[in-house]
């Protein structure tokens, strides 16, 4: 019994030493290569490319930041903003089911949350763009009510988190990518 006791406790001291330098080689191989800049993913499948450096904009300077994106970049739309629901879908009282753990009910538009840029072409509104503060205003009622009218009218409906730091491309590569739905 001795001499497999000592013989496990050799081959086990070697594992283990050979694990810890194989777990610490990685740790620091994994703090030397990892960048602020690397993409990460954004929830739902998206990648997104974090900056640390990336300014943190309030919300009057999303709006700002965006408007001026929206005018550069997509010159053939017309941008409104802060348009009401209603606007778009008129005085509608359609029935959703917003949440799954709830009935089909009765929501009114004007109930829903304005819209904070609406791209429109030759007068015809062509998608929507919303800005929101907080990692879950796009669960709030009156924003599934938005999204839900959006829907009805055949909009895509393109969804900005202000505290995230939005960089321009990866703005114009989301909005090109639902535009081109139309």
């Amino acid at each position: 019994m001795g001499l497999f006791k000592d013989l496990l406790k050799g081959v086990a001291g070697d594992l283990v030493s050979k694990v810890q330098q194989a777990a610490n080689a990685a740790m620091s191989g994994a703090v030397n290569t990892s960048s602020s800049s690397q993409p990460h993913s954004g929830g739902r499948g998206n990648f997104v490319d974090y900056d640390d450096d990336a300014p943190v904009r309030s919300d009057a300077e999303s709006l700002t930041y965006f408007a001026g994106i929206l005018a550069t970049r997509f010159p053939q739309y017309t941008v409104q903003r802060n348009v009401p629901v209603t606007d778009l879908a008129g005085n509608a009282s359609d029935s959703f089911q917003l949440y799954k753990t709830r009935p089909t009910q009765a929501y009114k538009a004007e109930w829903g949350q304005p819209y904070t840029f609406v791209l429109s072409e030759g007068g015809a509104p062509k998608g929507i763009v919303m800005l929101g503060s907080g990692h879950s205003h796009d669960a709030k009622v009156k924003y599934l009510i938005s999204r839900m009218y959006a829907k009805k009218l055949g909009l895509p409906y393109i969804n900005f988190y202000n505290q995230m730091p939005n960089k321009e491309d990866y703005v114009v590569g989301r909005i090109n990518k639902f535009m081109a739905n139309i």
